[in-house]
């Protein structure tokens, strides 16, 4: 008999998280741990883990010794993090341009050549995998950890928004060529350039995220 793998609490927040967006789930809606334990077969642990991950990105409130309840972060909050996190990216790629090691060059260009067969494949959750992988060697090659820790911290609580925004038709190839357009950048040592391309990048991931969320709620 084949085990099943077991579900983790970054599987079930994602799953949730996915439900919440498209408003599956609407605001208001109670997340008992004890159904969604049954629900994903697996004990109230992971559960609880998910849910502290969604509170942190603003899609539940969740007070002490009460239910979680589905929540979404207003407009203003999430543009505020989105304005925060476009400064973060935008400096580690600066700091890359000029700290970057010639090995993490060379392997920040691999990776960005290698997304692009998963563009043409249409392979939406390939390409969130190996975003993540781009974006990382990113925050790595600025060679500044406490910079790294802060950018992963907001980008973890942006997660769910950033994620939600691929499925808008088109958006790989259009992310894959405003990936290149930092790698250019970073590939030449241009500080200036860098920044720019990544802060622009976030600029228009915010705008996909929004026009898909404008389109969901005109169905």
């Amino acid at each position: 008999m084949i085990k099943r793998p077991r579900t983790s609490a970054e599987d079930i927040r994602q799953q949730l998280a996915a439900r919440i967006i498209c408003g599956e789930l609407a605001p208001g809606t109670p997340l008992d741990e004890t159904s969604l334990a049954s629900e994903f077969s697996v004990s109230r642990t992971p559960i609880r883990e998910a849910l502290r991950l969604l509170a942190a990105s603003g899609l539940i409130d969740q007070k002490p010794h009460a239910r979680a309840l589905v929540a979404k972060p207003d407009d203003a909050t999430l543009a505020g993090m989105f304005e925060v996190m476009a400064y973060l990216e935008a400096l580690c790629a600066g700091l890359s341009a000029v700290a970057m090691t010639a090995a993490e060059r060379e392997a920040l260009d691999a990776l960005h050549i290698s997304m692009a067969h998963i563009v043409r494949e249409g392979d939406h959750a390939g390409y969130v995998e190996a975003n993540e992988a781009f974006h990382s060697a990113i925050y790595d090659g600025a060679h500044n950890g406490y910079l790294a820790e802060v950018t992963r911290s907001t980008r973890q609580r942006l997660q769910p928004f950033r994620r939600a925004q691929f499925q808008a038709l088109g958006r790989l190839s259009r992310s894959h060529a405003e990936h290149g357009v930092v790698v250019d950048a970073i590939l030449q040592g241009d500080r200036a350039k860098a920044e720019w391309a990544m802060r622009q990048h976030i600029a228009i991931v915010e705008d996909a995220y929004q026009d898909l969320r404008a389109t969901g709620s005109r169905r």
